[in-house]
């Protein structure tokens, strides 16, 4: 199996340098990866580097609590997409669900894909904070919202993906919507085990040693 086209190329710390930026750019076209995915701040520059690739570029909204306003996440959208961005991962209203608000979540979402138009929305359900049944209903609201797809977590958040997560997500949604798996996926076996369970795409900092084996350094996405 080819893992290179799993791969969302993910490097969202703040402390993130214009060098290293770049770096991420030239790896994903090395290895030709489905996306980098990279903070609102460096879309621009990441658009201007890929472009003629195919190679995607992917940023998040709402990041990474998720507790912004509807109104400022459609904002940050649609600047998104005018600076180039080709996906965008959104951050769901996780105290709205919790809170059992749920038209608020769904339509937090609808909003947030009207905007995006024919650009594709994950949505960013922050797994380690919901129960079982909390994350099937984020799933079925996404669904009903008109996402793309759901992902797992943001990276900044308790816990990150799992198999046990993946493969609920994926059976909620059904064989339609992606499901991606993000926050700490380090390895090639850890991701074969998340495609295996019903993952479409992997948002991990450690995209070149899932795809060449070698060992991966530090803690990172």
């Amino acid at each position: 199996m080819q893992l290179n086209k799993f791969i969302d190329h993910t490097l969202l710390k703040p402390e993130a340098t214009q060098e290293m930026i770049d770096k991420l750019c030239a790896e994903a076209k090395e290895h030709d990866f489905m996306s980098v995915c990279v903070n609102p701040y460096w879309v621009k520059r990441s658009a201007e580097l890929l472009a003629g690739t195919d190679v995607k570029v992917c940023t998040v909204i709402g990041f990474p609590l998720g507790a912004n306003t509807t109104a400022a996440k459609v904002a940050e959208t649609r600047d998104a997409i005018a600076n180039g961005a080709t996906e965008v991962d959104m951050v769901l209203n996780v105290g709205a669900l919790k809170s059992g608000d749920l038209e608020t979540v769904k339509q937090d979402v609808a909003a947030v894909k009207d905007a995006a138009g024919d650009i594709l929305l994950k949505v960013i359900l922050e797994t380690g904070l919901l129960t079982d049944q909390e994350k099937e209903i984020a799933c079925k609201l996404c669904v009903e919202a008109g996402a793309d797809y759901v992902k797992t977590s943001t990276g900044f958040g308790p816990g990150g993906a799992t198999v046990e997560d993946i493969a609920l997500m994926r059976k909620t949604v059904g064989p339609d919507i992606g499901v991606k798996a993000s926050g700490g996926v380090r390895g090639g076996e850890a991701a074969l085990a998340m495609i295996e369970a019903g993952a479409s795409r992997i948002g991990t900092s450690s995209g070149i040693s899932i795809v060449t084996g070698a060992k991966t350094t530090g803690s990172g996405y």
